[in-house]
């Protein structure tokens, strides 16, 4: 539990991936190595927020997704500057992608 604790925690952009339809889906999170368990979390559970990305999941099973981790931001101490960051990189890879955002609820 304390090196669960003491782990280094980046936040950053990630995409998710659907390979028999081509969809994608990108976001953001405070700590981007842990948020696809809580995405796969919500898709197993049929609780996802995300309509699109849960028939995917539902239509074409867990192992028809992918997760990446698109980029992984500098350390920023000051959390308004953390967020200002990550709400530009989201607009950049959603534009970049033509990706729809798939924000974490």
């Amino acid at each position: 539990m304390a090196a669960y604790k003491e782990r280094n925690v980046s936040a950053g952009v990630y995409v998710v991936r659907c390979a028999p339809t081509g969809q994608i889906w990108v976001g953001t999170a405070p700590d981007v190595d842990s948020i696809r368990n809580r995405i796969w979390f919500q898709l197993r559970m049929t609780a996802s927020p995300h309509h699109d990305l849960q028939a995917a999941w539902t239509a074409h099973g867990p192992d028809s997704l992918a997760f990446e981790v698109l980029e992984r931001l500098d350390e920023e101490p000051l959390a308004y500057a953390r967020t200002a960051a990550l709400k530009a990189r989201l607009a950049h890879w959603s534009a970049a992608l033509d990706a729809p955002v798939l924000a974490v609820r």
